[in-house]
């Protein structure tokens, strides 16, 4: 069943952004708070009716989960998408126990082009935020907006090639956006200090190459970093459109082992 919208009255004193909340069944010590942000190549303004899949895998591992609708307000333009994002992540720092508890870890998490958001709000956090954010959680973010990888020749075979040229497009419309590094985070230079992340793509994913390589670039940099390559048995592509599918128990159990190892 879906969940319903918040849709805050005065956003100066309540989260920023329409929001809702999955909560987490798993029993866990200070339940993890994550802001989790949907993918949709930067394309689609209207808020998601059903549950987001990714989100719920999320709530399976224990997690509270928010839901920010970064979209209808930001019309899902550079910089502005990131603002935006920024902002949500700022009222969890300064507000968490609203939510969950103050101790409660604080992550980011995020599907597609909601995974590139995600990576780019953890840089910002990085930046502005120094230890507040424990971790990020990537699954399949459209990163590279080049979309020349070996990989993403796959793309048409599941009809995706003109949505993401298009969202790039659209996002990037900003003459600087597409060498900012929060609007790309695969051509960011500098990336140690980034939070702990986990990493998730597929043996079929058309944005597997980018994701491989960004998490090789985050170890690189010495952040920790844990990968996980689906098969291409488990209908993980389905989540470009919002379907569920084999993956997400598997998925949850990988989220709820990284949870587990960020606490100790």
């Amino acid at each position: 069943m879906a969940r319903q919208w918040q849709i805050p009255e005065d956003r100066e004193r309540s989260f920023p952004l329409p929001y809702r909340v999955y909560e987490g069944k798993a029993e866990v010590r200070q339940q993890p708070l994550v802001l989790y942000l949907r993918g949709h190549a930067f394309l689609d303004q209207d808020r998601a009716v059903a549950d987001s899949p990714a989100a719920l895998a999320l709530a399976d591992a224990g997690a509270l989960v928010v839901e920010a609708d970064y979209s209808s307000d930001s019309g899902n333009v550079f910089p502005r998408t990131l603002e935006c994002g920024f902002g949500a992540l700022k009222y969890l720092v300064a507000k968490r126990k609203r939510f969950a508890t103050a101790r409660s870890p604080l992550l980011l998490a995020g599907d597609e082009a909601g995974g590139n958001l995600a990576a780019s709000l953890a840089l910002k956090a990085r930046d502005y935020m120094r230890d507040e954010l424990a971790g990020q959680v990537l699954l399949s973010p459209m990163i590279d907006p080049r979309m020349v990888t070996g990989s993403f020749n796959r793309a048409d075979a599941i009809g995706m090639r003109t949505r993401w040229s298009d969202g790039w497009s659209h996002y990037l419309a900003s003459a600087c956006g597409y060498q900012h590094p929060y609007a790309a985070p695969c051509l960011c230079s500098r990336l140690a200090g980034v939070a702990p992340s986990l990493i998730v793509t597929s043996d079929d994913d058309p944005l597997r190459d980018e994701t491989l390589d960004y998490a090789a670039r985050l170890e690189a940099a010495n952040v920790p970093v844990t990968t996980r390559i689906l098969p291409d048995t488990c209908g993980w592509t389905g989540i470009y459109s919002g379907q569920d599918g084999e993956w997400r128990s598997q998925v949850s159990a990988d989220i709820s082992r990284f949870l587990k190892e960020l606490s100790t």
